[in-house]
């Protein structure tokens, strides 16, 4: 069960996700900043369901391949897709978060790189698969914004600050790692296999949809779960949305694909 939620009114959502019998992928687009237009013709839309239907694509087809690989296959199919005409090294053309979960046999395989997240339900409890590494170089920028007044001229030369160094810490050692051009930013995704015995479920979420635990603090995974058990995905983005209007916060795309098997 999968629930798509865009984040501004007028405009689709952004991220992108896909099941087959085997496997489900989510990628969360992300980019869309001024001047992209100049050095890409593709937008964010673009690459992420480019992205997700190039790992559907090869996912079927080699159960015994690392995660990684197939991810590494995938980034250089899309950027050979729009290689000629963009500049896809430029900071500003189009990048994914990703999320994948594989059934082979009696396993469950996964893989995050990005600010996706992947919670599995497991015995015992969920074992939750996120990748703090954006967060942690944005956090001390967030903590200064959070004290200065915005729109005045030290809020803004913070801000600028913070998205120079964001952006300049994209895949690179010592940074954070998503999908763009360079698919050995795959071999930095944090993956995992488990037991399928061991599993009751799974879901996927984009940084849009878990804001309703690492954000507003709603509800802790467990409890995420249970919502999902009962209610469904949409009642997730129902409450995120709800949390950013009362909060006054941006919304973003939200889009969750929810397990209730342990196969996809």
């Amino acid at each position: 069960m999968a629930s798509v939620a865009a984040g501004k009114a007028g405009r689709g959502n952004e991220d992108f996700v896909g099941a087959v019998p085997t496997a489900v992928v989510l990628t969360d687009g992300a980019g869309g900043v001024a001047g992209a237009e100049l050095v890409c013709r593709h937008d964010v839309g673009w690459y992420a369901t480019r992205l997700g239907t190039e790992l559907l694509t090869l996912l079927p087809g080699h159960p015994e391949s690392p995660l990684p690989v197939l991810l590494a296959e995938a980034i250089e199919r899309v950027t050979d897709a729009h290689r000629d005409g963009c500049d896809v090294t430029d900071p500003r053309s189009p990048w994914a978060a990703v999320a994948m979960l594989r059934l082979v046999d009696d396993r469950v395989d996964h893989l995050v790189l990005g600010d996706a997240t992947l919670v599995l339900d497991r015995v015992g409890g969920p074992v939750v698969v996120t990748d703090h590494r954006e967060a942690t170089i944005c956090q001390p920028y967030e903590e200064r914004l959070a004290t200065l007044v915005e729109g005045s001229a030290e809020y803004e030369q913070v801000y600028r600050e913070a998205v120079t160094v964001v952006r300049d810490s994209r895949n690179r050692p010592g940074g954070y790692w998503v999908a763009k051009e360079d698919p050995r930013a795959a071999e930095q995704a944090y993956t995992g296999s488990c037991p399928v015995a061991e599993l009751s479920g799974a879901v996927l979420l984009s940084n849009g949809a878990s804001r309703i635990e690492d954000r507003f603090g709603l509800a802790d995974w467990p409890e995420v779960l249970a919502i999902l058990g009962v209610d469904g995905p949409g009642e997730i983005i129902r409450r995120v949305r709800e949390a950013e209007a009362c909060g006054a916060v941006p919304a973003d795309d939200a889009t969750i694909a929810h397990c209730t098997d342990p196969a996809p």
